[in-house]
């Protein structure tokens, strides 16, 4: 589904990210790991096209992407939960669920997609008039997902959905992905949490200082030596 091939991309001259390739194929969950400031939100952003490469190419469904513009992108049916939510804390829950829809022409498919996200968060509904700013962190986190789900996207990029968010609820999240991908949905996820994100992929990325270097299934990578001491402490 996404291909991205020799990747890089800088800020005010300098390379944040270099020579980076990945792949996600439909109905995969790849995490992409590394430490704070690794350029893993870079990539994401890189693929929305909020940011544009100075190098190499993407591909999504075989067709070059990188250099469109983020809401052409967001039209071939990719999403993004950004770092931090972004909710808008003065408008409710429906409402910034609703947003989240806005390049949806039928009301009969945003009526499904209110559908299919109060299956996922049945909490949802009943909140549905709730302001967002009284919401807890992980609350949060999970209209950030529904809302980018309004959309309907083939791919959803998620960047960091257990930042801020309890121990409990950063579980609850992990499954939910599970459940996103039981509908269909192909998931890339950017993720500090090493330990939670290697158990629910399928396949990741290690990312150092700008460029991959290391990749293999969630398994084979929670039984490395490297990530093991560098990233689980043991």
């Amino acid at each position: 589904m996404l291909s991205v091939s020799n990747l890089s991309v800088g800020y005010k001259g300098l390379l944040a990210i270099r020579d980076v390739s990945l792949e996600v194929k439909r109905g995969e969950v790849v995490s992409l790991i590394g430490s704070n400031g690794a350029g893993k939100t870079t990539i994401l952003k890189t693929i929305l096209g909020l940011l544009k490469p100075a190098k190499g190419e993407i591909r999504l469904n075989n067709q070059v992407i990188s250099g469109c513009p983020a809401y052409e992108i967001v039209k071939k049916n990719v999403s993004l939960v950004p770092e931090g939510r972004r909710l808008f804390p003065r408008l409710s829950v429906r409402d910034n669920l609703l947003l989240g829809a806005y390049t949806v022409g039928s009301k009969q498919q945003i009526a499904e997609s209110l559908q299919t996200v109060e299956q996922l968060f049945p909490w949802v509904k009943a909140r549905a008039a709730q302001r967002a700013s009284t919401l807890s962190g992980g609350e949060q986190q999970q209209v950030a997902i529904a809302r980018a789900l309004m959309s309907r996207p083939d791919l959803l990029l998620l960047d960091e959905p257990s930042m801020g968010v309890t121990p409990k609820l950063v579980t609850e999240i992990f499954r939910t992905v599970d459940r996103i991908v039981g509908t269909g949905v192909t998931v890339l996820l950017v993720e500090q949490n090493i330990c939670e994100a290697l158990q629910v992929c399928h396949r990741a990325y290690v990312l150092q200082t700008g460029r991959i270097v290391m990749e293999g299934t969630g398994s084979e990578l929670l039984r490395s030596d490297m990530v093991r001491k560098a990233y689980l402490g043991m």
